[in-house]
């Protein structure tokens, strides 16, 4: 177990492996604000927390818990093991992209799961879909949500089923050559149920109504979503979404990612001030997927037709391989949905 609370006087981990005891098991200081503890005891889904101390005592889930009972719940330790199938992902000008939000793609009333929809992966195979692209799935409050108000980035919502669940929904992509996108915001997070994951983590806020340590708590903070922008100029908080865009491309063989509003990563509100530390997230981001993966695909909604977000890192720009264009939604959908041609606009289409 390890964790990052620079504020923190003391560490404990608590769990199903210790009867839930509160000083059975503290964590050594590392340095750099990190604490850690090897327990033997812990295994496989068994639930845990973490204890804080700092001046005052405060219950946090694991921020980078790779799965949890709730957005408000313990993290569950589980297993990274899985008989992958090797699989080369279509090239990027071939790719015809399914955008899929897995609790509505079944349809009905019931939250659709990881389990449903492999159900109906033959249905786009025979569209001649060759990727999906998953509308964002890490732990959000409550079941139902778009996703673009992540609590938890490393766990899989609970909603859809278990991380192994959404394991074998890839693998089923992949065995009918269809290649799986994830989603990703890092623009904000929440704002719903930060409390119990990585807002104050450690009980430290600058002010009052400020986040603390993985959070902006100058002017930055603020964002269209609520005050919750991630602190892009911190090292440890920079780690911390690197390593998530690295965890789902190699833990969970994902063969791409699109990075939500990326706008706002990169400036506080459209012809706001600029945030050049979230410009080079970026591009260390793009540059670490370039290294390992330069097979995969890394896709901005960006939304502001700016060229450098897809100019290479090395000429200045944000590295990535494409960028979502406004302009061709905008023009396209009107022609694809009235119900008359002589409403419909050939020369926007052609255009």
């Amino acid at each position: 177990f390890r964790l990052w609370a620079p504020n923190a006087s003391a560490v404990y981990v608590t769990g199903n492996f210790n009867g839930w005891s509160t000083t059975a098991n503290p964590l050594s200081p590392e340095g750099n604000g990190l604490w850690s503890a090897d327990v033997s005891g812990a295994s496989v889904n068994q639930q845990y927390k973490y204890v804080i101390n700092n001046n005052g005592v405060y219950w946090r889930t694991d921020p980078r818990a790779r799965d949890v009972v709730d957005s408000r719940g313990n993290g569950i330790i589980v297993s990274s093991d899985y008989p992958w199938t090797p699989f080369t992902p279509p090239s990027w000008n071939d790719m015809v992209i399914y955008e899929m939000h897995i609790g509505t793609f079944t349809g009905g009333d019931d939250v659709g799961t990881w389990q449903t929809a492999v159900a109906r992966l033959d249905h786009l195979q025979s569209l001649g879909v060759n990727a999906v692209e998953v509308m964002p799935i890490a732990e959000f409050a409550g079941d139902y949500s778009l996703g673009y108000n992540p609590a938890h980035l490393f766990a899989p919502e609970s909603i859809y089923g278990s991380p192994g669940n959404m394991r074998n929904f890839i693998e089923q992509c992949h065995q009918r050559g269809i290649a799986v996108l994830i989603d990703v915001v890092y623009n904000h997070l929440g704002p719903q149920d930060l409390d119990q994951s990585v807002w104050r983590f450690d009980g430290y806020s600058a002010q009052a109504d400020t986040g603390g340590i993985y959070f902006y708590e100058d002017d930055n903070r603020f964002t269209p979503w609520g005050n919750t922008r991630p602190n892009f100029a911190s090292g440890p908080v920079r780690s911390f979404i690197r390593d998530n865009v690295m965890y789902w491309l190699t833990e969970f063989n994902m063969d791409g990612l699109r990075m939500d509003g990326t706008a706002y990563i990169r400036q506080r509100d459209i012809g706001g001030p600029d945030i050049p530390e979230g410009w080079s997230l970026m591009q260390w981001i793009n540059d670490e997927i370039d290294a390992a993966f330069p097979q995969k695909i890394s896709i901005a909604e960006d939304m502001r037709n700016n060229e450098w977000i897809t100019k290479t890192t090395g000429a200045g720009g944000a590295g990535f391989d494409s960028q979502w264009d406004a302009a061709f939604h905008h023009k396209l959908v009107p022609a694809l949905t009235t119900s008359f041609d002589e409403y419909r606009n050939m020369w926007d289409v052609r255009d």
